[in-house]
């Protein structure tokens, strides 16, 4: 029996996130173009749904949120060519990758993994399931995120240094992609840092948004 993908995050076996796959984050955090996708992963525990909130975990002085367009894999592929990526598609989410950016920081001064930094509870909050035909066109399809009720995020999927079937591809030749699997595909300049008490709200275009209180652990 073909599981039911809207409930991809009870199921999936792991989050796929690409970093800075847009210029102006790239810029705005001072980082190097990637050449090719920059891979890391979130784990399923991370998930959290809206009517819990996003907790700041024990130890960290500085989680800054960062809106995304998820990509939710409805049939599994290894080495997928790019003309068939979209095959895999079953549907997509909207996401926040919520980073702790002081353990990030201190992680990459020391080169080691970012996985503590990006893989807390909590650290990928997502919306309900959004089927592959409300969004015919990914690649331009706009992402916005408020703090508060202020604009801090503004973007569009057409910015993308690399591309959703571009990234399918690159990532199948490395592991093998499953259903429920989910890709992140990175975000949008203006990220920034949220304390006790903020409220974020974000979504994309007018397609669904979502909103999370931020609490400290």
């Amino acid at each position: 029996m073909q599981k039911n993908l809207s409930r991809y995050w009870e199921w999936g076996r792991k989050v796929v996130c690409i970093g800075r796959n847009y210029l102006d984050h790239c810029a705005e955090l001072k980082n190097p173009v990637p050449k090719e996708p920059l891979i890391f992963l979130k784990p399923t525990s991370s998930y959290v749904q809206e009517g819990k909130p996003i907790k700041i975990p024990k130890g960290c002085q500085n989680v800054h949120h960062e809106v995304e367009l998820g990509v939710v894999i409805a049939k599994g592929g290894s080495k997928v060519l790019e003309s068939d990526a979209m095959d895999l598609v079953g549907g997509y989410i909207l996401a926040l990758d919520m980073t702790a950016r002081d353990w990030q920081d201190k992680a990459k001064s020391q080169g080691k993994p970012w996985s503590l930094a990006k893989g807390f509870d909590t650290s990928c909050p997502i919306s309900s399931f959004i089927p592959k035909e409300k969004i015919p066109n990914p690649a331009e399809i706009d992402l916005w995120l408020n703090v508060n009720g202020a604009k801090k995020q503004e973007g569009t999927t057409k910015d993308m240094i690399f591309s959703i079937p571009y990234l399918i591809s690159y990532i199948s030749n490395v592991m093998t992609l499953e259903a429920g699997d989910v890709i992140l595909t990175g975000t949008p300049q203006g990220v920034g840092p949220v304390v006790n008490g903020d409220v974020i709200e974000c979504g994309i275009s007018k397609i669904i948004n979502m909103k999370f209180n931020v609490e400290s652990e």
